[in-house]
C-alpha cells in the first residue's frame, strides 16, 4: 500500500523500497573529437580490443557529461568544455554485461597544438590517433562504428539522435 506524502518517514521508507527494485543502467560517456583537418580522435585502450572513441564509465551517482570530462582529463590531460549531446543510445545485454545507456558527447574542434600535444596519460590507453571519419568506422568495434556514424551525423545537423543498439530508433 502507498503511503501518504503526510508520512515523510513512511513515505521516504516506500521510496527507498521502489529504488532498490528499480533498474540500475550503467552509463558510457564518450566523446567526438575533431582536429582543425575535421578528423576524429580516437584512442587504443589495453583492456578490450579495437581502437575506441575516448570517454568512459561513468561513476555511482557521477553527472555524464562530468564522467566524459573526467576521462578526458584523466586519459589524455585534455580539459575541453562539451558543447552538447549527440547520441544516447541504449545498448541490449551482451556478454556478461545488462544493458547500459552510451552517450556521445560533442568535444568540438581542437587546435593543431592541442592535437599535437595529446598523449596518453593513464595505463588504460596505449595510443591516440586523429583519422579520417571512414577511417575511424573501420576501426573501432562494429557496435560503436553504429553509434560513432550516428553521432558524426547527428554533428552535421545539429541534432541529437536517439539509437538502439546503434540503430536510429525515433
Amino acid at each position: 500500500m502507498r503511503p501518504v506524502p503526510a508520512d515523510p518517514d513512511a513515505y521516504r521508507e516506500w521510496l527507498a523500497e521502489g529504488n532498490a527494485t528499480q533498474a540500475r543502467k550503467r552509463v558510457a560517456a564518450d566523446v567526438l573529437i575533431c582536429d582543425q583537418a575535421g578528423r576524429i580522435l580516437l584512442v587504443n585502450p589495453t583492456y578490450k580490443p579495437g581502437w575506441d572513441l575516448p570517454g568512459g564509465m561513468a561513476e555511482a551517482n557521477e553527472p555524464p557529461d562530468e564522467a566524459a570530462s573526467r576521462e578526458l582529463r584523466e586519459e589524455l590531460g585534455l580539459g575541453i568544455a562539451l558543447s552538447g549531446l549527440l547520441v544516447v543510445d541504449w545498448v541490449p545485454p551482451h556478454g556478461p554485461w545488462d544493458d547500459q545507456i552510451a552517450l556521445i558527447f560533442d568535444g568540438g574542434q581542437i587546435d593543431n597544438t592541442q592535437a599535437a600535444s595529446l598523449r596518453p596519460r593513464d595505463e588504460e590507453i596505449s595510443d591516440v590517433l586523429f583519422v579520417a571519419p571512414g577511417e575511424a568506422m573501420s576501426m573501432v568495434r562494429e557496435r560503436m562504428a553504429r553509434r560513432l556514424d550516428a553521432a558524426w551525423r547527428a554533428h552535421a545537423a545539429g541534432q541529437v539522435l536517439y539509437l538502439r543498439d546503434g540503430n536510429p530508433f525515433l
